[in-house]
């Protein structure tokens, strides 16, 4: 189950990325973990990405290559998961890469737990500006910080993993803990956030989970602006994808305090997105910012130190509750905590930069 022989199936659902394709393919096949089944899987491309995965495919027999009509990320990944034949299923996006010892690595790991292991986790590469003279390599916002009683662990030991970024691709699946409760991807069109709900259907079903403080996932992370204006265009798309998790939530019947607080906190991290790049002045926005708090618990929210004080008499403000008592200093305190673990975890440009968009996120969560 955790040696050299255990197959792993990767799924790399592609819509027109050329550019970077050839660097993905490249990184996956040369894991150190020599047992790959690749699955990749051309979700109607229209640029040269086709031709490049069939090369790969004839030179590797590794490699399986499906062609198919546009359907979108979650469709795709959900072909991929019908196709995969592997013990354990991972997904890599086609414009990152990763390092060679990711899957060995964490196979290695996980064999030295005892217990069922549904879910091995790991922190990931944040590649910033890429591309450009500019680029930097950082630790994600979770790392060193998910420090769980035990291992294997359920998610009520180690919620944090539910308040980040939802980084399936950091993660292999024991492919039957899918099959068993019929996990799959939301099929939503284009890109969608689809991983939102997969992330909560899989780390809050699973009954093992396996976290290796290491990082090998590379991911390409987008711009500021091209963030701003993905959400100018569909500022819906944040809410939609937390109502979904929510509605998985409750269809898994989920009643620990710690998970409905980081989905919360989840929450007023999508809203101050929105605000920031649209404003509050749309009667869509309140609607979607209304619903949202509906299905929130305002004790969990009045009480979690994470929620910025601004955020909370928004929230009071908008469900008619008596404004909320503040805590300036005890916040203060937080910030200050939080700005020492992104110097430490990242770098000083780095952590300028996050302090000028926290501001930014705060005036717009202010005019809200």
């Amino acid at each position: 189950m955790f040696d050299k022989d255990t197959l792993v199936s990767v799924i790399v659902p592609v819509y027109n990325t050329e550019p970077y394709l050839a660097q993905c393919l490249d990184s996956i096949l040369a894991q150190t973990h020599r047992r790959l089944e690749v699955v990749v899987l051309d979700d109607g491309s229209t640029d040269g990405s086709p031709a490049i995965m069939d090369a790969y495919a004839a030179r590797d027999d590794r490699v399986c290559v499906i062609h198919k009509r546009n359907e979108g990320y979650g469709a795709t990944c959900n072909r991929g998961l019908r196709e995969a034949s592997g013990d354990w299923v991972a997904i890599v996006e086609p414009d990152d890469w990763i390092e060679p010892a990711m899957y060995g690595r964490m196979l290695a790991f996980a064999g030295t737990l005892n217990g069922r292991i549904d879910v091995v986790k790991t922190p990931y590469w944040r590649i910033i500006d890429a591309d450009t003279p500019e680029q930097l390599k950082l630790n994600c916002s979770y790392r060193r910080r998910v420090r769980p009683p035990r291992q294997p662990f359920s998610i009520e030991e180690a919620p944090r993993l539910l308040t980040h970024h939802p980084s399936i691709w950091s993660a292999l699946y024991r492919r039957g803990f899918l099959e068993e409760f019929g996990i799959a991807f939301h099929e939503i069109p284009g890109a969608g956030w689809a991983d939102n709900p997969f992330l909560i259907d899989t780390l809050c079903q699973a009954r093992g989970i396996a976290y290796l403080d290491e990082p090998f996932y590379c991911y390409r992370e987008e711009t500021d602006e091209k963030f701003a204006a993905s959400t100018r265009a569909n500022p819906m798309l944040a809410f939609d994808r937390w109502q979904d998790m929510c509605d998985s939530l409750e269809r898994i019947g989920v009643a620990d305090e710690g998970v409905w607080r980081a989905h919360a906190s989840r929450g007023f991290t999508y809203l101050s997105g929105v605000l920031a790049s649209v404003g509050a002045n749309r009667d869509d926005v309140r609607e979607a910012m209304t619903a949202m708090f509906s299905r929130m618990d305002p004790n969990l929210v009045l009480t979690d130190s994470r929620i910025p004080p601004e955020c909370r008499r928004l929230f009071c403000e908008t469900m008619g509750l008596p404004a909320p008592k503040t805590h300036p200093l005890r916040y203060a305190g937080r910030l200050v905590g939080e700005g020492l673990y992104t110097l430490a975890n990242t770098s000083p440009a780095f952590t300028l930069r996050q302090t000028k968009r926290f501001l930014r996120n705060r005036q717009a969560r202010d005019k809200a």
